[in-house]
């Protein structure tokens, strides 16, 4: 049996995305079939939108969302109908060579669902990241559902990519300690994320670095103790400044552009470490003197998906949202219906928005 449901669907590199019906089948072994409740508009889609990820048009966009799973295939354990779920696109398989050394947050043979769905013609889509939750139900491997206490989907759902992506690259891959100084070059959605992640890890000093004034003010109510413009201001010298002349013990590049991660390199401390979550594009190249990589030492790193454990990371951070301590409610801008999914895209653009959120 299939479902008839709307989704948002982009049929062909850089067209706007349109709503259609498409075919959601019943889930076989070890899927999921997931009423969709809430789902982020995140920079991801739009660049399946553009083509920046792969061209298997047409693609079924969304992926950063929660909601009740309806149905469950044969040998599905974890969930069952009615459980409250975030997605995730790390569902992790158990026996490949990172899982078997015990860093399963590294996946390199994660699972998506077998079966596909289809637009009423029958030709298949290509879910965003395996998900394709800017639908009213989506088809998931059952390890892409987990289980957290019901919450506010439209909060919820976030922690599926961006601000997983922020907060676990402060908490898991830097990971910051008590007492440190944090900058974020970058402070949209994931490096408010990580922010709010370098407050809860207990960073003494935290910078927030961008070219607009009304992101510097919002990244204020995430946890930065000092801004800095850096469209008026050299964001390294400011940095130093700010750290005794030192750099700051961790610089997240939220970004992911050559000049910021030159700038974050530039501005961490000897032994410092900087951690890149913002992605670049294809082209994009870094040149970095060789001597100053040995001679400034500590580490370089790259944050996964914020390098997270969805079936660990994600009921946590929920319950440190249902205790108050990290609030999710804050980086929801708007809730959107299905049909302004392509307006929301627009919006990114301006900065008008942290987060735009389909909701049904």
């Amino acid at each position: 049996m299939s479902h008839e449901v709307r989704a948002v669907v982009a049929r062909s590199k850089g067209a706007p995305v349109s709503v259609e019906t498409i075919l959601v089948p019943d889930p076989g072994p070890g899927e999921a079939l997931v009423r969709v409740q809430a789902c982020g508009v995140c920079h991801t889609d739009l660049h399946y939108r553009e083509g920046a990820i792969g061209d298997d048009f047409p693609f079924l966009l969304g992926h950063e969302a929660a909601g009740v799973v309806e149905a469950v295939g044969e040998g599905v354990t974890d969930v069952v109908p009615g459980d409250f779920v975030i997605l995730n696109w790390r569902a992790v398989c158990g026996r490949c060579r990172a899982c078997r050394r015990g860093q399963p947050w590294y996946c390199f043979d994660t699972h998506n669902a077998r079966q596909k769905m289809t637009l009423k013609d029958g030709t298949e889509l290509a879910p965003a990241l395996g998900i394709g939750a800017f639908a009213e139900k989506t088809l998931v491997a059952a390890g892409q559902c987990t289980k957290v206490p019901q919450v506010r989907p439209e909060a919820a759902g976030l922690l599926g990519c961006g601000l997983m992506a922020g907060l676990g690259a402060a908490l898991n891959t830097a990971p910051v300690s008590r007492g440190q100084s944090v900058a974020v070059i970058g402070c949209g959605g994931v490096g408010d994320a990580a922010i709010a992640g370098a407050r809860l890890a207990g960073a003494a000093r935290i910078i927030a670095v961008d070219i607009d004034d009304r992101k510097l003010a919002l990244a204020g109510t995430f946890g930065a103790t000092h801004t800095v413009n850096s469209r008026d201001t050299d964001p390294v010298t400011a940095i130093r400044e700010l750290t005794g002349g030192h750099g700051a013990d961790v610089v997240i590049d939220a970004v992911g552009r050559p000049e910021t991660y030159q700038q974050a390199f530039h501005a961490r401390d000897l032994a410092g470490t900087v951690v890149l979550v913002g992605v670049p594009t294809p082209d994009m190249k870094l040149e970095l003197p060789l001597l100053d990589v040995f001679g400034r030492g500590g580490a370089l790193k790259s944050s996964w998906y914020g390098d997270c454990l969805p079936s660990r990371d994600f009921p946590m951070l929920v319950d440190l949202y249902r205790q108050g301590r990290l609030d999710l409610d804050a980086f929801v801008t708007e809730t959107i219906a299905l049909d302004e999914v392509e307006k929301a895209f627009e919006k990114m653009h301006s900065g008008e928005v942290l987060r735009s959120v389909v909701v049904f």
